[in-house]
């Protein structure tokens, strides 16, 4: 578990920079430039979703099990991730009426995929990552909202045209995922029959 919260401290720390030192991290940019602190960033986070992967993948060795969830908790888990694939998208679409409304899609997306996890698993390292990662989505999704809102940011309307196509891709990666690669890369099929 150690090499799990390690990861978890790593990423979400580095992501959490402009949250909790916002100053510092102007500072640091304007000391080192910022093609630099891109770099460091980036290297922090990968290095912080390695030891995330790692620390999961040993947590199977010695599973500790919290509780144990009822099946149709899968199926709920399934679906709950439909919209965080619609969000994620729609972070990257400029001008969706998705984005303008939600101000942090990306945010958002990951509250709905962590807490669609928690409800589906129950072991300790479960709780750790998925549990984690929702905390810290929550607490940035408030205070880049309150920010928003004191910095008088209005958002420009968006476009119809735009949540379409952010409906419709996340749908076809959703789908891609639930399918295929959740299987290849995680070893478990989300839509399991029982």
């Amino acid at each position: 578990m150690l090499v799990l919260i390690l990861g978890l401290l790593l990423f979400l720390g580095v992501h959490s920079v402009n949250l909790l030192a916002p100053g510092w991290r102007v500072a640091q940019i304007e000391r080192l430039g910022i093609l630099p602190w891109k770099g460091i960033y980036a290297l922090l986070s990968l290095v912080g979703l390695l030891l995330i992967i790692w620390g999961y993948a040993l947590s199977r060795y010695n599973p500790v099990v919290l509780y144990f969830p009822p099946m149709w908790t899968r199926h709920l888990a399934s679906l709950l991730t439909l919209p965080a694939f619609i969000l994620l998208v729609a972070t990257y679409l400029p001008m969706s009426k998705l984005k303008v409304r939600v101000g942090h899609p990306m945010l958002l997306g990951v509250k709905f995929w962590a807490l669609a996890h928690l409800l589906a698993n129950g072991m300790l390292a479960d709780l750790l990552l998925f549990g984690g990662f929702l905390v810290w989505a929550t607490a940035l999704y408030v205070v880049s909202r309150r920010r928003d809102r004191l910095a008088g940011r209005s958002p420009a309307a968006g476009s119809w045209a735009m949540d379409a196509l952010a409906i419709t891709l996340g749908v076809v990666f959703w789908a891609a995922f639930a399918m295929w690669l959740h299987v290849m890369l995680i070893g478990v099929a989300p839509f399991i029959r029982g």
